[in-house]
């Protein structure tokens, strides 16, 4: 089957007043023209888990017929107003979900069965709404709806909805000026965010924030929920070949693998850490080989014409061709294996009942205290040893400088919600620190690169003059960047005194 489309889908729904009529948006936000409305009878069946692991994931999977887009759809989210919406042409089964779709959302679905949930019929008047050339701004629907959902009891609900969409090639920020004018026209904001979601109700239950007075726990667990969702929306991003997905699940990774190992104290994480570490090495290949082409690229922008000699933009492509696509094709077998879907699951068990200890029940400052201070003390000993260091010795110390930042990082991340400027000062400058030896990491790399393109170059015959020159121009840039580091840090050691989270 054909690879999924994809749009990006900007919209809000609101209420309106039964009997009232459609607000007219001429005048608002370029608004020229509001054409009479088309009808459209839509029919959507809805399918999720028995446990509606998909709802609980803010996704949507549907089938529909009629409209100008009937097939399949799965709803992603991205933000409070945007989705990206997939879709899949009508055919095949009709009872049955694509697979294309049912491994897209494997890491939300965790193995369960996909089956049929809810139905809804809508009777669609839609008003294109345009500007002077005749160009679709939005459109303005007018939804009239009547869904039913299964289980024990069967639910049969029907209500009226406003549903304003941004074309794709509109400003998004056209989105509040159209609010503005339909509250003023009477319409009220609809508290739901799809209308399935409506439809389902307290069957799908919303995650609770963090109580006013958090326990170190609570702190804890909201952290790692926020990152396994992360996680799991970057897993769909690398199974789409997104720009910056592995990226992205990489540093989800990292992040639930420091607060596992940072607040070890307070959560018992089993296997999991180990589980998320090969997880993050079988990803790693594939990031590693894009960053470093990328960088290699843009250091050969830089240089003059008269520096670069001989074809070796496309003697980069060929070199990191059979790479990248190696690297791809290890992470979708990790995504693909049985070990990576039992990961999934501990994931969610752990998240579903915390394993938390005594000291999980402490205040959040109280409880989160000393966790923190380690991971600060960890950094500041890293630093010790890398001063001490020469050579090769002080390269691979300042990249454990560099790891130690990031974990301090991701630690004083998950305590800011009740810790204040001081934390996140310190926390900035840690930043800073982990970004010049992010830096000095990559010249490190970028210097062991070089030298393999040059002897593969060399035997291929081409000159190999300008990556010599890059070689030495990076280890020059490490120099400056260890100068950098030194400054950068004086000021953590000045902000990790005794009793600076007191």
């Amino acid at each position: 089957m054909a690879a999924p489309s994809a749009v990006i889908e900007r919209e809000r729904k609101y209420e309106i007043v039964a009997g009232s009529g459609v607000p007219r948006l001429i005048g608002v936000a370029g608004v020229e023209t509001q054409d009479d409305p088309v009808e459209h009878v839509l029919d959507a069946s809805y399918y999720d888990t028995k446990t509606f692991r998909l709802a609980r994931g803010g996704i949507t999977l549907r089938r529909r017929v009629g409209g100008p887009d009937a097939g399949w759809h799965l709803k992603l989210p991205v933000s409070a107003d945007e989705r990206q919406e997939l879709q899949l042409p009508l055919g095949g089964d009709p009872h049955k979900v694509p697979g294309r779709l049912r491994r897209l959302v494997r890491a939300y679905t965790l193995g369960e069965k996909l089956v049929p949930i809810a139905r809804l019929r809508t009777d669609r008047f839609a008003h294109r709404l345009t500007d002077a050339t005749g160009a679709t701004i939005a459109t303005l629907t007018d939804d009239h709806v009547t869904g039913e959902v299964g289980g024990e009891t069967v639910h049969i609900d029907s209500w009226r909805e406003l549903e304003l969409e941004l074309d794709p090639a509109a400003d998004p920020g056209l989105l509040d000026e159209f609010d503005r004018a339909l509250i003023a026209a009477g319409a009220s904001a609809s508290p739901w965010s799809s209308k399935l979601r409506r439809l389902i109700g307290d069957r799908v239950p919303k995650q609770a924030g963090l109580p006013k007075k958090p326990t170190a726990g609570d702190v804890v667990v909201a952290a790692l929920r926020e990152q396994h969702g992360r996680l799991r929306r970057a897993d769909v991003g690398v199974r789409l070949d997104v720009d910056d997905s592995v990226h992205q699940m990489r540093v989800a990774i990292r992040k639930l693998r420091s607060t596992l190992r940072t607040f070890g104290s307070l959560i018992d994480p089993g296997p999991v850490v180990t589980e998320l570490q090969w997880l993050g090495r079988e990803l790693s290949p594939s990031r590693d080989t894009e960053v470093t082409e990328a960088r290699l690229r843009a250091r050969l922008d830089d240089l003059p014409s008269e520096l670069v000699f001989g074809p070796l933009r496309q003697f980069l492509t060929r070199y990191f061709a059979r790479e990248a696509e190696e690297g791809r094709t290890r992470a979708l077998a990790a995504l693909a294996s049985k070990r990576y879907l039992r990961l999934q699951r501990a994931l969610d068990a752990l998240l579903e009942k915390p394993p938390l200890t005594a000291k999980a029940r402490k205040p959040a400052k109280a409880g989160l205290q000393k966790p923190l201070r380690k991971a600060a003390s960890k950094l500041s000993r890293a630093e010790a040893t890398a001063r001490r260091s020469t050579g090769d010795e002080r390269e691979k110390a300042l990249h454990d400088v560099r790891k130690k930042a990031k974990r301090a990082r991701y630690a004083a991340d998950v305590a800011k919600p009740v810790y204040g400027k001081k934390l996140r000062k310190w926390r900035k400058n840690v930043k800073a620190v982990q970004g010049t030896l992010g830096e000095h990491q990559d010249t490190v790399v970028g210097r062991d690169v070089l030298w393999h393109l040059a002897v593969a170059g060399h035997g291929e015959g081409q000159n190999t003059f300008t990556f010599g020159m890059l070689h030495a121009r990076d280890a020059g840039r490490a120099e400056e960047l260890r100068e950098r580091f030194s400054q950068e840090w004086r000021r953590v050691r000045k902000g990790t005194r005794p009793g600076w989270l007191g």
